[in-house]
């Protein structure tokens, strides 16, 4: 064993290790064996060999201290202090579990004990970890994320991204990388030219120091000087505790990428049997004592099973909770009176950002360039020198991790604005909106919601080309846990957001580049908007058209042309695209009895064809034709202006549309 430093190695507290390590191998066996009785299913990944890392970090944690974990995270919740029959229900799918039985082996959740889930998104908890302590660090409040994770998350993006935040931002972060050897099946030296783990997370310049991960005194010796220094100075810490699993990478596993001796060899050094001879060898403990710990491990064990057993299913008539938070109320109108300016688009959404972070102090700004740039389309020009640099917060150009990082944040009580430059940057992203702030509610049985906005630019039309242009606001609309919003008026714009950043959950608004410089009057008093409504923008009864965001003021130019040969075109405007507001469409498709959809996405799985078919499926016997759709081409976004205008729609797409419909000429 290695000499103790600053660590009182008395009788209760070796018990205490040597216990916690017995606790977490005993209940991962009889996990096993569960698995093979077919009680516990899906894949099922085993802590053995492992114990020593989270016994010996995760007890020095204070209270208001946070944990996140990776998919191995059995033992790190054990001993973080979530109940095992909460663990086990969880592992039996029971509505009794951590998770409500929502997230399984691989995502277990405990508010109360500040754990915050496992993570099966191979280093998807690292951005998260960066906005858990982000929140402390912008709060002042003392306390430290500790974010475990395995040597593969290291080849991941999200990995460099978060140890440049990290670093950049001096975020009370402990890192700590279980370097077992193998990202399931592929040793370390085939997948990486640098085995040296520590030496990329110093590359950074966070604070880095490698440990033996089979010796549990090594391990706390290491972490209580980590966790002091981070405590002291605010600043990130970067262990690599390297260590070996002895069972498969996961039930499924074969193990076919290694020898049957090489395993039996580390098991002879494993963190149990090391520690547990060194005790009885030096007297510290007796082997009586490690038989009462073993028949106290085994009699809670068998109290859990029995728990799991007797646990509840969920009923399928809950099948859809948890998948958004308590709703907001109705919002209030904006009182009377006050002034009206005309203001551009572009300004409407700066007042609404400085309203937000005048009225809230937990709101703030991130994203590339949104501070002493102004932002890409200028809408924060300005306020960084009115909040300063902690609250407009600029970004490495980094999506996935810092998108994560506000996803965290928000988690620990913040309402951050992330700014992504453009619809296709997002997708940079989309790992961490889908796989993380999407989710989390539904897999922590509601425990965690991630009120979060995100601000993004969408469409086409400034000859920016394919990768810069196109409108995927439908793709997103597709994702449950998600609100998908598109302003197209200067007063949705700026009432948005106010609305936006009062949800519970994340909140997705696209802003589409053709309409910054857009002005119209705005009034003083204007303020939150309801975004759960679509609006009539024009009342027609001949034939309703259906659009949202950019499309809006050719659609409404298109029914200006329509009146003139006398055809009345109902324009109405979505404005929420998930969820979408059926019974305004189907009421006006009632009242006109026929519709046509504008929408700036390709038109192959579009949200076009999404509103068509609801309209076909509730609304089929109103219709006096089929529902017409009017999409851009399915081309990439090209570069010259004449082929940008053909692909994307135009007044005379719409009108030449409604026109076959009405069997006009």
């Amino acid at each position: 064993m290695s000499t103790p430093e600053k660590i009182r190695l008395d009788r209760t507290h070796v018990r205490d290790l040597l216990s916690a390590m017995m606790r977490v191998r005993m209940f991962e066996d009889a996990c096993a064996e569960l698995y093979t009785q077919e009680k516990i299913r899906g894949f099922l990944h085993l802590y053995d060999g492992e114990e020593a890392i989270a016994a010996g970090v995760i007890p020095l944690l204070a209270e208001g201290d946070r944990v996140v974990a990776t998919y191995r995270e059995h033992g790190h919740a054990l001993v973080r202090g979530v109940p095992m029959n909460a663990v086990m229900a969880e592992m039996f799918g029971k509505a009794e579990g951590c998770s409500g039985g929502r997230g399984g082996s691989m995502h277990l959740y405990d508010a109360g004990a500040n754990f915050y889930g496992g993570n099966a998104i191979v280093g998807g908890g690292l951005p998260l970890a960066a906005g858990l302590a982000l929140a402390d660090h912008m709060r002042g409040d003392p306390h430290v994320t500790a974010c475990f994770f395995g040597e593969g998350a290291v080849a991941e993006g999200e990995f460099h991204e978060a140890m440049n935040l990290a670093a950049l931002w001096g975020l009370p972060v402990l890192f700590v990388c279980e370097n077992n050897g193998y990202a399931m099946g592929t040793a370390l030296g085939r997948s990486e030219s640098e085995t040296d783990i520590s030496a990329k997370a110093a590359a950074y310049g966070v604070a880095a120091e490698v440990v033996d991960g089979m010796d549990v005194v090594a391990v706390e010796t290491a972490a209580r000087r980590a966790l002091a220094a981070i405590r002291e100075n605010g600043k990130p810490v970067f262990l690599e505790c390297r260590t070996y699993r002895f069972r498969a990478h996961s039930m499924f596993d074969a193990q076919l990428y290694r020898d049957k001796a090489e395993v039996e060899d580390w098991r002879k050094r494993g963190p149990i049997v090391r520690f547990r001879t060194w005790l009885l060898e030096s007297g510290l403990i007796h082997a009586e004592e490690v038989d009462g710990i073993e028949a106290e491990i085994t009699a809670e064990i068998a109290e859990a099973v029995q728990f799991a057993e007797d646990g509840s299913w969920e009923p399928v008539e809950d099948l859809t909770r948890h998948v958004l938070g308590p709703q907001p109320g109705p919002v209030a109108p904006a009182p009377p009176g006050g002034e009206t300016s005309v203001v551009s688009y572009r300004d409407a959404v700066r007042a609404a950002l400085r309203d937000a972070m005048t009225r809230d102090d937990r709101v703030f700004l991130m994203g590339e360039d949104v501070g002493a740039y102004g932002g890409c389309y200028a809408v924060s020009m300005g306020l960084m020198e009115e909040f300063g640099e902690a609250r407009i917060r600029d970004t490495p150009l980094s999506e996935s991790g810092f998108t994560g990082a506000g996803i965290g944040a928000a988690m620990a009580g913040m309402r951050p604005v992330v700014e992504l430059m453009t619809v296709n940057f997002s997708l940079l992203a989309l790992d961490q909106i889908l796989n993380t702030a999407a989710t989390v509610r539904h897999m922590s049985g509601g425990q965690f919601g991630v009120p979060l906005v995100i601000r993004m630019a969408t469409g086409a039309g400034k000859q920016l080309a394919a990768q810069h242009s196109h409108s995927l606001e439908g793709w997103y609309a597709h994702i449950p846990g998600l609100k998908v919003l598109a302003p197209a008026t200067v007063e949705d714009a700026r009432g948005m957001l106010w609305t936006a950043l009062c949800d519970p959950d994340p909140v997705l608004i696209f802003e589409n580049v053709m309409l910054y410089n857009r002005e119209a009057a705005l009034n003083s008093t204007a303020g939150p908007v309801d975004i759960s409504q679509a609006a009539v923008r024009r009342d027609g009864s001949d034939v309703s058209l259906i659009t949202y965001g950019g499309s809006l003021f050719k659609t409404l130019e298109a029914a200006e042309v329509l009146q003139g040969s006398g055809i009345s075109a109902e324009v109405l405007d979505l404005r929420s695209l998930r969820p979408l507001d059926d019974a305004s469409i189907l009421s006006s498709v009632a009242k006109t009895r026929r519709a046509v959809v504008v929408d700036e996405g390709w038109r192959s799985g579009s949200l076009a064809a999404e509103i068509s078919a609801r309209i076909m499926e509730h609304g089929f016997w109103t219709l006096d034709a089929p529902v017409g759709r009017v999409c851009s081409a399915e081309v990439p976004i090209p570069y010259p202006k004449h082929l940008e205008d053909a692909a994307i729609p135009q007044v005379p797409a719409i009108v030449a549309a409604v026109r076959a419909m009405m069997g006009a000429a």
